[in-house]
């Protein structure tokens, strides 16, 4: 799968040795040294994808990613040197759809890169799936809510179009990591929950009552109609 890629990294040399990395791999990799750089770039000619360094002079990977993620659905990958899982889980918060941390394989770079990309595409056995008010539509990659759009974020996307092909099916957060990373990685399957909040914010009448996007206790998440 080739695509156009956007790297904001500040290090010249990583910078590049990243961009040799991806075009080895078949991709067109543009590199910028700043976050307002990435801005205007990515403002300019959308990305398939974004690989964004958390740490970015003049303005922030964090607040780049959440810039964008009020403006469009770009899949972002976030890089860090920092490792600790409040960091991670902010970085996913702030609308990133995945998190590597420094130093990292030029294999799972790709690796990464390859299933966000596979996830965005929108690959779906079924093209329209519907759970009460809930609809998802996924080659048009879009959501809405008793027939109100809704923008929801790829990680989002995922869990949601992977519930709503089986709705009342109880997952659980490993198997949800699945959908939205690519790679099985159990130390993270936290940040499944934060997914989750952002997605009752955005599918649920009250989501301090969530009557769609439920609990189940001891085990994981589910997806049902909801009320009548």
């Amino acid at each position: 799968m080739c695509a156009y890629l956007l790297v904001a990294e500040d290090d010249p040399a990583q910078a590049e040795g990243m961009r040799r990395y991806l075009a080895a791999d078949g991709h067109d990799a543009v590199v910028v040294h700043d976050g307002r750089a990435a801005l205007e770039h990515a403002r300019r000619r959308r990305p398939d994808l974004l690989v964004l360094d958390l740490m970015m002079p003049g303005l922030d990977g964090l607040s780049l990613c959440r810039i964008l993620r009020d403006e469009s659905d770009i899949p972002i990958l976030m890089l860090t040197a920092r490792s600790s899982e409040a960091d991670l889980l902010t970085g996913l918060d702030g609308g990133a759809d995945d998190y590597l941390t420094k130093p990292y394989s030029p294999r799972e770079l790709l690796a990464r890169i390859r299933a966000l990309l596979r996830r965005s595409a929108g690959r779906a056995d079924a093209a329209q799936l519907r759970v009460g008010g809930v609809a998802v539509d996924v080659p048009h990659h879009q959501v809405s809510i008793d027939g109100q759009v809704v923008d929801c974020t790829p990680g989002e996307f995922a869990i949601l179009a992977a519930m709503a092909a089986e709705p009342d099916r109880v997952f659980t957060r490993g198997q949800l990591l699945k959908y939205t990373n690519g790679v099985e990685r159990d130390s993270v399957e936290r940040s499944i929950d934060v997914h989750v909040l952002n997605l009752r914010r955005k599918i649920e009448p009250d989501p301090r009552r969530p009557a769609r996007l439920v609990t189940v206790y001891g085990i994981g998440y589910k997806l049902t109609a909801g009320a009548a």
